[in-house]
């Protein structure tokens, strides 16, 4: 994605009119024309959703009636129980209403966080079936997208979602094409890996109906002075991250990052480094403070434990999909680093 495709058209990203409402006249830009009615944002909220992805997706639409004097976003908020529904940090949001009813908006994003694996309700996989077959564009923040793809509503769309979910994602639905991008905008869907990525996906939308110079007020307002495009990395470079600047370490650190489930052997690494097995582990422990083993095995345990949490895998399969070729292996390595059996971390979770 290039910077001049942030700034498409809606016509020319999604091929299509969505319905059940007529789209707003468009002048020659391709931007919606003055005097349209207001585009219809709705956000469902689920128990323990992340605060700041919700901000994120929904002030930029704020902004947008604000800076251009106009109304030309209106939006809804609705909740599994029409109750209040709290963040992850305790504050709540009173809802528009609940699943009571279809809720009429060309936009329905889904915003959630915590562990949302752990949300069951088949009446919400159910609403938002019904919700998407309205013709309503569906999207989702942070961990909303793991309850789209639980709703059936990603099988054939490129997604992406924080990345955190995704290991387990991959593991429970091998065949949906999920990225690590910051957003992903694919037709009739729209998936965000939350935080200042799904603000950078709205500014993306809004500018495809408004164009460039609105989301350049937008950015500016909040201080915003560089737009994140889709394909940009979720994380930080490895580099930043452990503050390392040897290239053939970086090399391999990489090779880690990409495939912790493998269990890559010391000669293998330092070749394909192109440097000596001893000069490899000597950059280990003045970089990292660790020797090439233990960083491995605490990728391969932070895999697992993000399986175990997010996954109805057995520990068994756990261990094999994180590179342990036994569960009894398993079990002790992650009571040496966390202090407790696998089988009590899903518990905890």
């Amino acid at each position: 994605m290039t910077q001049s495709d942030f700034f498409l058209s809606d016509s020319d990203s999604l091929g299509r009119r969505r319905a059940p409402r007529k789209a707003p006249a468009s002048d020659s830009s391709g931007t919606a024309a003055a005097g349209a009615e207001p585009y219809r944002i709705g956000f469902l909220l689920v128990p323990g959703f992340a605060l700041m992805s919700y901000s994120c997706a929904m002030e930029p639409y704020r902004a947008a009636n604000t800076l251009s004097g106009r109304e030309l976003y209106r939006w809804k908020h609705v909740s599994p129980d029409g109750k209040p529904v709290a963040a992850s940090n305790g504050v709540a949001i009173v809802p528009d209403q609940g699943l009571e009813a279809p809720l009429d908006v060309d936009d329905l994003f889904i915003c959630a966080g915590g562990n949302p694996t752990l949300f069951n309700s088949a009446a919400t996989l159910a609403w938002l079936r019904a919700q998407s077959r309205r013709g309503t564009r569906v999207g989702a923040v942070a961990g909303g997208p793991v309850i789209l793809g639980r709703a059936g509503l990603l099988d054939g769309y490129r997604c992406t979602m924080h990345w955190e979910y995704i290991p387990a994602f991959r593991e429970s639905f091998p065949s949906h094409a999920v990225t690590s991008a910051r957003y992903e905008i694919d037709r009739n869907r729209c998936t965000s890996a939350g935080g200042t990525a799904a603000f950078d996906m709205m500014l993306s939308l809004i500018s495809r109906r408004h164009g460039r110079e609105l989301v350049s007020a937008i950015s500016e307002w909040f201080l915003h002075t560089r737009l994140g495009l889709s394909p940009e990395p979720q994380r930080m470079s490895l580099r930043d991250r452990y503050g390392v600047s040897h290239g053939p370490l970086l090399n391999v650190l990489e090779h880690l990052e990409a495939a912790p489930e493998e269990v890559p052997s010391r000669h293998s690494l330092a070749a394909s480094a192109g440097i000596s097995v001893r000069q490899l582990e000597r950059l280990f422990q003045s970089n990292l403070g660790c020797t090439i083993g233990q960083h491995t095995a605490g990728l391969r345990l932070e895999r697992a434990r993000m399986l175990l949490r997010q996954t109805s895998l057995s520990v068994l399969e756990v261990a094999i999909a994180s590179g342990f070729n036994s569960a009894a292996h398993f079990s002790r390595a992650y009571r040496g680093r966390y202090g407790h059996p696998p089988r009590s971390e899903r518990k905890q979770a």
